[in-house]
Order: structure tokens, then sequence, then C-alpha cells
């Protein structure tokens, strides 16, 4: 138990464990005050047909608690196409003119993530929906612990432990407590970049291709990997780096070669984000103009107002990472990550696509651990603003207030 205590990773757990408690909660607190609106609205639909019921029959709806409206507000979105990729798996064949009305639209949703949803089901009681939600938490923590780690390796314990509350209150990482991919993308990201910077190129390039099987934007980790494989070459002559290069693309390329296989359809993948999602490129342009219209019309749009606080959040964030002169490898991972969520021609800028490119976040903690001997009142205000954002965008998913 003392080697314990003494590991590295240990001491970030005992601190970050605390931060990450209380951030779910801040999440649950979101969520719970959807699940209650929802109960009132439904409890107000049944006093309209209360004259006419049975008063020896009870409705099961009414007497159950909150818990299950808390779920549905956690599994919505994208997680109902996971649970349901967890549940029946891939169409074995996808109509034309697809859309999002169909189930066969799941075929856009990538492998990995519902696959340990699936595993993980049959060791945690409570069904599916609860499984995944679990599997989660417990990826999200862990995504915590390593991206804190990240920051000590580079800055110290000060600022690594910083970076470990930042990251666990930062209002995108309400994706961790949703049944969305993001917890274990970036919990596979953050060990990827953490085995760049041991120079243990298979075991990144392993991480790497497990997070290119999990989302699209796992693809920034191939940036990563060459960008790191190029500097290792350059001052060291490590040709074995580029074994962390080829090994990176394999997740997206297998599931690319085997969901055409399954549908008999070459790059069906493809196809299906443009007849159903509407995925093209605006380079940009959909987040400026989303931006454009939330400050001529505020108020009007919550996910123009996203929009809009995503893009300034990013391009503060570009700034602060540029000056904590982070490894050259996670900046261009970072700005990987922030080109493929500005290209798309739908969803753009969104808090938990800004939150994949968490080496910015190390290096805004850097910047807030120098502020903090002149001014002692930002960081616990940034946090408690934080947290409110947290509960805040739970809200408003869950009352599908705003495209996720």
């Amino acid at each position: 138990m003392d080697d314990l205590r003494t590991t590295t990773w240990w001491p970030m757990l005992r601190h970050a464990l605390p931060v990450y408690v209380l951030s779910r909660l801040c999440v649950l607190a979101g969520a719970a005050v959807v699940a209650a609106e929802l109960k009132i609205d439904t409890n107000l639909a049944d006093e309209r047909s209360l004259a006419t019921a049975d008063p020896n029959i009870v409705d099961p709806a009414r007497a159950g608690s909150a818990i299950r409206p808390m779920v549905d507000v956690l599994t919505s979105w994208d997680g109902l196409w996971y649970i349901d990729i967890a549940r029946n798996g891939y169409p074995k064949n996808v109509p034309p003119d697809i859309t999002y009305h169909v189930d066969e639209a799941r075929a856009a949703f990538f492998p990995l993530f519902p696959m340990l949803g699936r595993w993980f089901n049959r060791i945690c009681p409570g069904g599916d929906s609860v499984a995944v939600l679990t599997m989660n938490t417990i990826l999200g923590l862990i995504a915590v612990v390593l991206i804190g780690l990240i920051g000590q390796r580079l800055y110290g314990e000060s600022i690594g432990r910083r970076t470990a509350t930042l990251v666990a209150l930062f209002p995108g990482s309400f994706v961790l407590s949703f049944a969305y991919s993001e917890a274990l993308m970036i919990a596979l990201a953050a060990a990827c970049l953490l085995m760049l910077m041991d120079h243990e190129w298979v075991a990144a390039g392993v991480f790497a291709a497990l997070a290119t099987a999990t989302r699209p934007n796992g693809l920034a980790l191939v940036v990563a990997c060459a960008v790191a494989a190029y500097f290792a070459i350059r001052d060291d002559r490590d040709w074995s780096s580029l074994s962390a290069v080829l090994l990176a693309p394999i997740g997206f390329i297998a599931f690319q070669v085997w969901l055409g296989q399954h549908t008999g359809e070459t790059g069906v993948w493809f196809r299906v984000q443009r007849e159903a999602w509407g995925e093209g490129a605006s380079f940009g342009f959909t987040a400026l103009q989303n931006t454009f219209e939330a400050v001529v019309y505020p108020l009007t749009s919550p996910t123009d107002m996203i929009t809009a606080v995503s893009l300034v959040a990013t391009v503060l964030l570009l700034v602060l990472g540029w000056k904590a002169r982070l490894p050259w490898f996670m900046t261009m991972y970072s700005w990987a990550i922030v080109a493929l969520m500005l290209l798309p021609a739908t969803v753009t800028a969104r808090p938990r696509f800004l939150f994949a490119a968490f080496p910015l976040l190390i290096g805004a903690a850097r910047w807030y651990e120098h502020r903090s001997h002149t001014d002692e009142t930002l960081w616990p205000s940034t946090m408690a603003a934080c947290g409110a954002g947290l509960a805040a965008l739970t809200g408003l998913y869950g009352v599908f207030g705003a495209i996720p």
C-alpha cells in the first residue's frame, strides 16, 4: 500500500476524485431540474383525465421516481443511437436517401463505445442505459486523472492539480456523464499523449487506433503521432516512432472497411453522414454565422448563443495554449481537434467538441497559476462559473433547447 500511495497517479487521483464528484453533482442537478419539469408536465396531463380514470388503477408513470427521467436526459440525443447499436448492432443494409428518422442512420456512429457498453452491461446491474452511464463515469474520472498527469509532467504538481480541477469542471465535461463516446475517446487520447511523451511508440499507436475507432475526431491523434515522430526522427534518428503513425488510423480504416462489407456498400458511412445528418464542409462559416446571429439577435436561439460562447472560448484557449508553449505534438493535436470542430456545415463549435482539445486547458491552468498570485478571487470565481455552466448545459440539452 505504501508503494501505491507514492506512485505518481495516486496523489492525482486523491485530488481529482472529490472535484470530479462535485462536477458530476452539477450535471445531476441540471438533469434533476429537467426531470422535475417533465414530472410536472406529466402530472398536469394526467389531471386532465383524472375525472374519467378508474381510482383503483395506479399509473406507474405517475407513481415512479425522478430517476427514470434523469436517465432519459443523460441518454438523449446521440446516446439513443449508441444504445441502439449496443442492443441491435449495425444495420445490414442502408436505404437510399436516408434520414435521421430511420433506424439505419445509426451507421453514422463509431463502434468501440457501444461495443464496450454492451460488454459492461453484462457485469453492471440496472440495464444497458445505467451500464453505459456508469461506464462513462469511470472513464471520465480516468480521463481527468490522465490529463492532470500530463499537466504535472509538463509544468509541475501544482499546475497538474489545477488542470485536473479545470478539466473536471469545464462546462464541456458534461459529456462525461452522458451516454456519449467522448469520455472513452478523451481517456484514450490522454493515454496516447502520455505515451508519446515517453516515446512509447507502439503503445501510443495502439491507444490512437482505439481512439480512431471511437470517434471521427480521434483522427487528430494521427496528426499528434506524425508530429511527435517527425521530431523524434529529426533529433534522435528514432525511426521506430513511425510505428505510432502507422498504427494510429487503423481504427478508423478498419471500421470503414468492416461497415462497407457488413452493409454491402463501400463508403456507406460517408453517405449516411451526408444524407441523414446533412454534413458538409463550411470551413468555419457556420460558426461565424451563428455567432453573428447570436450578437444581432441575442437570447433568441440557445444554439447560436452556445456557438458564440464556444467560439470565443476556443480563441482564448488557443492563445493560452500557445503562450504555455505546449509540446508541438499536443499543440497540433489541439489545432486538429478545433479544425475538425469548425469544418462541418451543421453542428459546429460546441463545448463538448472543444473539450476534446484538452491540452489547451493545461495552458489555461498554467495561466491561472500565474494570475493567482495577483488575483486570488479569479480562480474560485471561474470554477463557480464553470459549475453553473455544467448544470445549465445539461438542462438545455435535456429539454432539447440546443443542438449538442
